[in-house]
């Protein structure tokens, strides 16, 4: 306990690409006391202002008055906060976001990347293995003590996160526009792509994909599933090229058989659309994908070990 007498507390934090959570947990036991949300959280792609909002949104709900004093040790994991200008973003966002519902200075503070904490909700917490995170974004890394140490893709939307949630949505627009022109074939997508689009006219189509922030397209991926669950072929081909790209992402880091591979996002966890056509791709490497919903809970385990 602390000077007042409260529990010593800790602080996870899981900041995604999406959505921002955050869970005060016991420092001793680590029982979640509170948890919060808030908007999104890479720490490359939202402003800095922003990013401090979003912050403070989900640490206003987990981190009650009282508690505040009480927390004795952060760690938070950004998407696009595992290296460079996204660690420094990560790093003065979640200072002022803390000082600002009254965390005391004196807490230990750690910024990660994403795949660390996600690794870190693995079973058992593990220390060594791979984790794949595919979401808005995508992005795999090899970890060993808990540290990343190489990382695979996670270059964004322009350059990279192949199998994403994003790259879903964009090859939807694309598959639409192909069939529009008489290029690709018939696809059950046009209709509910028209329908988000405002028209299903190739203006229509271009003007929607140019006319917001690219990441946006994320919003169109469960267009995807739902068209394959109905048959559609275009769709099928879609979801087996995204689960291609998520394989080859995992291979790239030379995986060795019965290690760990974390998953997660909403793509992989535990009802992850492409969890099955990922695990059967690299049961051939010996590997079994361990999903987790995200990584807050292992934010939190890895906060533990700090306090």
């Amino acid at each position: 306990m602390n000077e007042s007498g409260i529990q010593e507390c800790v602080l996870g934090i899981d900041a995604g690409g999406t959505r921002i959570r955050a869970r005060l947990a016991d420092a001793a036991a680590g029982v979640s006391v509170r948890e919060g949300a808030g908007g999104p959280g890479n720490a490359l792609s939202v402003p800095p202002d922003a990013l401090v909002r979003n912050l403070a949104c989900a640490l206003r709900d987990a981190v009650p008055p009282e508690r505040a004093g009480a927390v004795v040790s952060v760690v938070a994991g950004f998407a696009g906060g595992g290296q460079g200008g996204g660690l420094a973003n990560a790093h003065a966002a979640l200072l002022e976001a803390l000082g600002g519902v009254g965390v005391a200075e004196g807490a230990r503070v750690e910024v990660l990347g994403d795949a660390d904490i996600a690794f870190a909700a693995g079973p058992g917490v593990p220390a060594d293995g791979l984790v794949l995170i595919a979401g808005t974004g995508a992005t795999a890394a090899r970890v060993e003590r808990r540290r990343t140490v190489r990382a695979v893709d996670g270059d964004g939307w322009l350059l990279g996160d192949a199998g994403s949630g994003f790259w879903l949505g964009r090859e939807a627009l694309r598959a639409v526009l192909r069939a529009l022109d008489g290029r690709g074939a018939a696809t059950a997508l046009t209709g509910p792509v028209g329908e988000v689009c405002g028209g299903l006219t190739k203006e229509a189509v271009v003007g929607y994909g140019f006319g917001a922030h690219p990441v946006r397209l994320a919003a169109l991926s469960p267009l995807v599933m739902d068209a394959a669950r109905a048959g559609d072929e275009v769709a099928h081909t879609l979801l087996d090229r995204a689960a291609d790209e998520l394989a080859a992402t995992v291979r790239a880091l030379t995986p060795r058989p019965a290690e760990p591979l974390i998953v997660t996002g909403g793509l992989l966890g535990p009802t992850g659309p492409l969890l099955p056509r990922l695990a059967a791709r690299v049961a051939p490497w010996g590997l079994t994908p361990a999903p987790v919903p995200d990584g807050v809970t292992g934010a939190v385990a890895l906060a533990r070990l700090l306090a």
